[in-house]
């Protein structure tokens, strides 16, 4: 009998994600399939597998459920000092109009 790995497991044994957080990752996408998910503030229908998914997970994370942690959006890496250098640097208008 040969045993197989598991693709959910951990190279150190451990599971990634609990058992909780699966079922609720599962209710969310059933919910998706059949329209009625919405999410939050919005209150809007969810169509988006991710969304359906970070959903799944938020509400895992909520109950304590063991679930890593949030990746960073690429929104909040970049810092918005260093764009409005850039734009301030030119303005062609002042050079064209002083003639």
């Amino acid at each position: 009998m040969a045993t197989r790995k598991s693709p959910a497991r951990k190279s150190s044994g451990g599971r990634k994600y609990s058992p909780k957080a699966g079922k609720k990752v599962a209710r969310a996408m059933h919910e998706k399939k059949h329209g009625t998910l919405k999410s939050g503030r919005s209150g809007r229908k969810v169509t988006s597998r991710k969304q359906a998914v970070a959903i799944g997970l938020s509400e895992a994370r909520k109950e304590g459920a063991r679930v890593p942690k949030k990746k960073s959006s690429s929104r909040s890496n970049s810092s918005p000092s260093g764009r409005s250098r850039k734009s301030s640097g030119s303005h062609k208008k002042s050079s064209s109009s002083s003639r």
